[in-house]
C-alpha cells in the first residue's frame, strides 16, 4: 500500500498516544494526531506529527480531522474506569456523535480504512453474573443488554460501522477492547481503570507508610487485562485484516481483583491491610475474553503475562508520583 496520511483520533489519550508512538517507530511520517484535551494534558505528544486540538463531537471538526486521511483510527470517546462510566452515562453516550460524524467525514473524503475501538462493555450483563465466568465470545453481545450508557453507545457505534461498510463501501474494522493497561495513562482523578488504580493505591500506601488499601467490591470479581503492546499489535493487525465482524481483543488470563492486588503488592514488596467498599462501583462479577476467533483469523492472541506488564506500569506510576508530577 502506498504511503497515506494516518489519522489518530484520541491521540492525547492513553491508547492513542501509544499508537502514535508506535507508528513513528515503524517509520510512518504522515500522521495527524487529534484530541479534545489541551496539548499540555496529552499523555504523549510528538512534535514531528500534525497535532490538532479539536472537539470531535462536532461535524466540522471531524471533517477538518479526516480531510486527506487514508487511514482513520477512532480511539476517541468520553470514558474512564467503572467509577466514571457508572456515574456519567449521558456523557458516555454522547460519544456516539464522534463516531457518527467521523464515519461521515471518512466517507466524504474517501478514507481507505476505518478502525473503531469498541469495548467488552457491549456484552450482555446476564453473561457476566458470576466470577467463574465463561469467556465471552463475540456472539454473546446479542440479545443486547450491555453496560448501561457506555456499553450501549459502543454497541450502537459498532452497528454504525457495519452499515457504513455495507451501504457505502467504507472498509471498517471493529475491535472489542478488554481492559487495556500500561504506562502513560490515567491513574487518578476518577477515570482510571483497575490496574492503574491499584498501582497508585499500593504506591501511596508504600510512600506514606500507611499500609492499607481500599478495594472496590468484595475483591472476588474476575477480569482479564491486556497490556498496551498487545493492544497496539492487535489493533493494527485487525485494521489490516479481512475481519468484517467486531472481534475480541483482550487477554484470556483471568484474575480476581484480589489477585491483581497480590501481584502489585509483590512488585512493590509490601503487604497491605485490605478493606472492601461494597458500595463502590465494581461492574460485572466476571468478564474474560474468548480468543477463539482472533486465533482463527490472525493465528495470534494477546499473550503478554499480567505480571510482566504490571511491572512496567507500576514503575511508570511510581516514578510519576514520587517526582510529584
Amino acid at each position: 500500500m502506498d504511503a497515506v496520511k494516518i489519522l489518530v483520533c484520541g491521540a492525547g489519550g492513553f491508547i492513542g498516544g501509544h499508537l502514535v508512538s508506535d507508528l513513528l517507530k515503524q517509520g510512518q511520517t504522515d500522521i495527524r494526531a487529534v484530541d479534545l484535551k489541551p496539548f499540555d494534558d496529552w499523555y504523549q505528544r510528538f512534535p514531528t506529527v500534525e497535532n490538532l486540538q479539536l472537539d470531535l463531537q462536532d461535524k466540522a471538526a471531524c471533517e477538518q480531522a479526516a480531510r486527506g486521511a487514508g487511514i482513520v483510527y477512532n480511539l476517541a470517546s468520553d470514558m474512564g474506569g467503572m467509577g466514571f462510566i457508572e456515574n456519567n452515562r449521558a456523557l458516555c453516550m454522547l460519544s456516539v456523535l464522534i463516531n457518527t460524524h467521523l464515519l461521515m467525514a471518512a466517507r466524504k473524503f474517501s478514507a481507505q480504512r476505518y478502525f473503531y475501538a469498541s469495548s467488552a462493555c457491549v456484552y450482555a450483563a446476564d453473561k457476566q453474573t458470576s466470577p467463574d465466568v465463561v469467556a465471552l465470545k463475540e456472539s454473546d453481545a446479542y440479545p443486547a443488554m450491555p453496560e448501561d450508557g457506555y456499553g450501549w453507545e459502543k454497541l450502537f457505534s459498532e452497528r454504525m460501522c457495519r452499515h457504513f461498510r455495507e451501504d457505502f463501501g467504507l472498509t471498517t474494522r471493529v475491535a472489542r477492547y478488554h481492559n487495556v493497561y500500561g504506562p502513560h495513562g490515567t491513574y487518578d482523578g476518577g477515570r482510571e481503570k483497575a490496574p492503574a488504580a491499584i498501582c497508585r493505591k499500593v504506591i501511596q500506601a508504600k510512600l506514606s507508610g500507611r499500609h492499607e488499601i481500599e478495594i472496590w467490591g468484595d475483591g472476588h470479581q474476575t477480569r482479564s487485562f491486556m497490556d498496551i503492546d498487545d493492544c497496539l499489535k492487535g489493533t493494527q493487525a485487525i485494521l489490516a485484516s479481512d475481519i468484517q465482524v467486531p472481534i475480541n481483543l483482550g487477554s484470556s488470563e483471568l484474575v480476581t481483583i484480589n489477585g491483581l492486588v497480590d501481584i502489585v503488592e509483590e512488585i512493590a514488596g509490601v503487604k497491605l491491610k485490605r478493606t472492601y467498599n461494597l458500595k463502590a462501583p465494581k461492574g460485572v462479577n466476571g468478564r474474560n475474553s474468548d480468543n477463539t476467533l482472533i486465533k482463527e483469523y490472525l493465528g495470534w492472541e494477546p499473550g503478554i503475562r499480567l505480571r510482566e506488564g504490571l511491572e512496567e506500569t507500576y514503575r511508570w506510576i511510581y516514578d510519576t508520583i514520587s517526582k510529584g508530577r
